[in-house]
């Protein structure tokens, strides 16, 4: 099973989301921890200075950038909008 970590950035991130999409999230989470590529997801490898990362889609606004850090460990970078791309 995948264990997620998350890191001090996601979780000061996340505690300024709208309450409604960090249910959202919570739902979202539940499809990623039995499959990190769901197409519901939209998974996707990120490029330019974040290629070694990853982005999946919480809805049409809001993302989370992760990292792959083992077969069984999960990073949480960050959550919001596509503006986290350009920190």
């Amino acid at each position: 099973m995948t264990k997620i970590l998350y890191s001090s950035q996601f979780e000061k991130s996340f505690r300024k989301i709208p309450e409604n999409i960090a249910q959202l999230f919570n739902d979202k989470q539940s499809f990623f921890i039995l499959n990190s590529f769901n197409p519901l997801l939209k998974t996707h490898k990120l490029k330019g200075k974040l290629k070694e990362y990853y982005s999946f889609s919480v809805n049409l606004e809001y993302r989370v950038i992760f990292k792959i850090v083992s077969k069984e460990k999960i990073l949480f970078l960050d959550i919001g909008t596509h503006e986290i791309y350009k920190k």
